[in-house]
């Protein structure tokens, strides 16, 4: 399948809000199963976080932007950047709870699971607390999940889902 990609600019200034972004499009367009969304940083001009949609086939794209434009969004073709951060993927919804690295592969579109720190992949039954918020990110066209070792000998997702912020405690 060649995605067909478009972006959105909207202006969005932090990952939290351009998730929400993402989720609300995905809503409002009814995008299909094989749609995914992802953040990109832009750090030219103004920093912020854009958002781009890749869609299985080319009428979804145009009706997409269509749709897009007429609600009042900047859209642009393509995406900003190679390594977008996935938030909307097929199997995201699945990726609840507790489950093992090989459910995570077989489950959603995750291509591969690394261990921070670990030059070798993990056990495929390596236990995954997902927290709900699994966001890999694209390497080198492959869907890659950051992990990191937690408590008990499990692993949990290298994004937080509610990260305090920088300086919080001073």
């Amino acid at each position: 399948m060649t995605p067909y990609v478009l972006t959105v600019d909207a202006g969005v200034r932090d990952l939290r809000a351009a998730d929400l972004l993402l989720h609300t499009l995905a809503d409002e367009l009814a995008l299909t199963e094989g749609a995914f969304g992802c953040t990109h940083l832009v750090r030219y001009d103004t920093p912020r976080v854009a958002v781009s949609l890749a869609l299985p086939s080319e009428p979804l794209l145009r009706t997409t932007q269509e749709r897009l434009t007429a609600r009042g969004h900047q859209v642009s073709p393509g995406a900003p950047d190679a390594v977008g951060r996935a938030v909307l993927y097929p199997g995201v919804a699945e990726l609840t709870g507790t489950l093992t690295v090989g459910d995570v592969l077989a489950r959603s579109a995750i291509d591969r699971v690394t261990v921070l720190g670990s030059p070798s992949r993990p056990d495929p039954r390596a236990r995954l607390v997902t927290w709900d918020h699994v966001r890999p990110q694209w390497q080198h066209g492959e869907l890659v999940l950051t992990a990191m070792p937690a408590v008990g000998g499990t692993l949990v997702p290298f994004e937080v889902p509610a990260p305090t912020p920088c300086c919080a405690d001073h």
